[in-house]
């Protein structure tokens, strides 16, 4: 019976020692798994970075809206993790400073302005923090940058007018027949009087005038339009942000008296312009956020990534408002043709 109590006990305690071995594999198997989830972590192997990037846009228009979109697919062609910080400032310079100081405030990676009075704004808010600009005419008229090909401070980006734009669409006016020329703008834009500036110049030498009204805001644009009525055989409205805001107002001025109206970017053709030398929105703002990439990758620097021009200029001409004004489109002119 002793005997068979002492066989009992050494079995009762090799029973303790083989429970306990179990428990302890148990306890470094749980362990093992913490370990190489936290060394996945700490190589970057599951976690990527996300950026904060922060979007100033002046006001909301086709053609802007169409460049916010093209950089935003560039962004996301380029498999980079992104937040956005997305602010419009509705044609309110006040509000635009504003945002562009609170862009800075919120530490934003990368500050993508929309229009040459956002670039201005972001550009007074941080000397730091990488700027890419799009829908800008005159980069270096607006200070952004010291030249087109070494910007040289901490902003850069995509202009929106083609070298050849003014000169080609002064020539396609008077192949109209057009002498006197109305240009409705806001004279407190940077882009628009850079624009109007040169419009005088290119058709001063081709024996074309222009006749000029102001317009502050959209509000305005159509009492500016109708003021020119009697005075003009066409209109020429430029890439200007609080014009191209309310076009529909022009066009209607203008539709009524039949007169044509040549407009500076091709989405101002399908609200109802006649005609345009233009280049897609969406490209610019593609190409600007191609820059983007390379910046937050840290390829390039703003100070020394070139800004550029648009790539392709194509006249795009409404064949159903051309019909309406009884104008023939000729072949010589290498029109494509908008028909809807």
């Amino acid at each position: 019976m002793k005997r068979n109590m002492t066989k009992l006990s050494f079995l009762l305690f090799g029973l303790v020692l083989l429970l306990a071995a179990c428990g302890s594999g148990g306890s470094s198997s749980s362990d093992s798994k913490g370990d190489e989830k936290n060394n996945a972590s700490e190589s970057g192997s599951v976690d990527q970075k996300t950026y904060k990037i922060g979007i100033t846009q002046i006001v909301e228009h086709p053609s802007l809206n169409a460049a916010t979109e093209g950089f935003k697919k560039a962004i996301e062609d380029s498999g980079l993790q992104v937040e956005y910080n997305q602010q419009i400032a509705q044609g309110d310079n006040s509000l635009n400073t504003t945002i562009a100081n609170n862009l800075v405030s919120d530490g934003v990676d990368l500050i993508f302005a929309n229009s040459t009075p956002s670039a201005q704004a972001a550009a007074t808010a941080t000397s730091e923090t990488p700027i890419i600009f799009t829908s800008v005419t005159d980069a270096v008229g607006a200070q952004l940058i010291e030249s087109m090909e070494k910007p040289g401070k901490n902003v850069t980006g995509t202009i929106d007018l083609h070298p050849e734009t003014i000169s080609k669409t002064v020539a396609f006016l008077k192949e109209l027949g057009a002498k006197n020329v109305g240009m409705v703008y806001n004279a407190g834009e940077q882009n628009s009087v850079a624009q109007v500036t040169e419009v005088k110049k290119v058709m001063a030498e081709q024996g074309l005038a222009v006749k000029e009204a102001s317009a502050a805001t959209s509000a305005d644009v159509k009492q500016a339009a109708e003021s020119l009525i009697g005075k003009v055989d066409a209109f020429y409205i430029i890439t200007d942000n609080t014009v191209v805001s309310a076009l529909e107002s022009v066009i209607d001025v203008a539709n009524a008296n039949k007169l044509p109206l040549i407009v500076g970017e091709l989405d101002s053709v399908e609200r109802g312009g006649l005609a345009a030398f233009g280049f897609e929105y969406y490209d610019i703002g593609y190409e600007a956020g191609q820059m983007a990439v390379k910046i937050l990758k840290g390829e390039a620097t703003a100070a020394d990534t070139p800004a550029q021009y648009p790539q392709n200029l194509k006249l795009v001409v409404n064949k159903k408002v051309a019909d309406e004004l009884g104008i023939e489109i000729k072949d010589s002119w290498g029109a494509e043709l908008l028909e809807k």
